[in-house]
């Protein structure tokens, strides 16, 4: 049952890839990759459970934190054109 859990998971990967390369849209492309990163922490979780390993999943929950942390700076960057505070004597991008 795990076992095909994780080779549909595989399958999922893969066609996220393709959207991952092929968006039409730099947003579809950034929902792909954050897909892409969704599945690797399940197929983490599967594969951690089909080993025996339960620290897999400890793998899985900060590469989850990863990917989110990772998705909202992206959005951020191409909203407002850069990640942080400009600074003292500089101008904020538009």
């Amino acid at each position: 049952m795990f076992a095909a859990a994780a080779g549909v998971l595989l399958v999922t990967l893969a066609l996220a890839l393709v959207r991952a390369a092929r968006g039409p849209s730099v947003f579809d492309r950034l929902l792909a990759t954050n897909t892409v990163g969704t599945c690797a922490v399940l197929l983490l979780a599967v594969i951690g459970f089909l080993t025996g390993r339960p620290e897999f999943l400890d793998l899985a929950l900060v590469y989850g934190l990863l990917n989110v942390i990772g998705t909202v700076a992206v959005l951020k960057f191409f909203r407002y054109g850069n990640l942080g505070d400009p600074g003292p004597g500089e101008k904020p991008a538009p």
